[in-house]
């Protein structure tokens, strides 16, 4: 007799899934950067954590860093009860949470429905378009699979599935009929200029250097129109220069060991992707 087969709990996506693909590849230090300033131009959004984030100050902005780093290493590979609880933690803290919009007058909520959806959209978008030209192989319809998969980590915020794009095109539908609303507040300091100063532990300081370089990548990956409201070049040139240099950090990290190149959780991930 055949012994039963054991269901794993393996979160929110699993070893068949896109995600797993895409979101452990080193190269996607570039695409959470790169979510933060497509963060940074929707005004409720960026003015929630300008108002309530310990992200400009020195003595806290790392443990922030820390912990935001944690939610999104829990959601892609953490499992359901692990999503369950730190999806509750940020929910709560949300929904604790206000700030002023100068633009009307008016306070709100940091779970402000549109503003979770844009930063929601950012990630995903970001993820996977430092994938595909960084050249992590995926198909038309495997990115497609990907933005439908994350329909998952948008409930984990607080949104409902139906309340974001399923799909390539209608990600890109979304992004451009947000556009008119998108600027980078004044009250909010440059990340550019912030990476100069990105405070570090100590035992982090010789990497330093390294922040800007993250940083004018990430802007670079950016569409022409959000590096424009950056107040940045916006040509073909910066394009190909992104696009060339995503490349060869890919290549070149496909030199070093399995188990340096990756974290723990994305070699666990790697071994059940191959048996599954």
């Amino acid at each position: 007799m055949r012994a039963p087969e054991v269901h794993m709990d393996h979160g929110l996506f699993g070893p068949r899934s896109v995600t797993w693909r895409v979101m452990g590849e080193p190269v996607q230090l570039v695409g959470g950067f790169r979510a933060l300033l497509m963060q940074g131009l929707h005004p409720r959004a960026m003015r929630g954590v300008v108002q309530n984030s310990a992200l400009l100050d020195p003595e806290e902005a790392w443990a922030r860093f820390q912990r935001t780093t944690e939610f999104v290493r829990v959601r892609t590979y953490g499992t359901l009860a692990e999503v369950a609880r730190a999806g509750a933690r940020v929910r709560r803290i949300h929904a604790s949470l206000t700030a002023h919009d100068p633009d009307r007058g008016e306070r709100f909520r940091l779970d402000d429905p549109g503003a979770l959806r844009w930063v929601h959209v950012g990630e995903v978008d970001s993820y996977l378009t430092v994938a595909r030209r960084a050249g992590v192989p995926l198909s038309d319809a495997d990115a497609d699979r990907f933005v439908a998969e994350w329909r998952r980590a948008a409930e984990v915020v607080g949104l409902r599935p139906e309340e974001v794009p399923g799909s390539v095109a209608e990600m890109e539908a979304y992004i451009e009929a947000e556009r008119p609303g998108l600027y980078f507040v004044p009250e909010a300091v440059h990340p550019l200029r912030a990476s100069l100063n990105a405070p570090l532990p100590a035992r982090l300081t010789p990497l330093k250097p390294a922040f800007p370089l993250i940083t004018v990548l990430a802007f670079a990956t950016l569409p022409r129109w959000a590096r424009r409201l950056y107040g940045l070049p916006a040509t073909p040139l910066e394009d190909l220069w992104a696009t060339l240099t995503l490349r060869a950090l890919h290549t070149g990290t496909q030199v070093i060991p399995a188990g340096l190149r990756y974290s723990p959780d994305a070699r666990r991930a790697r071994r059940l992707m191959s048996t599954a």
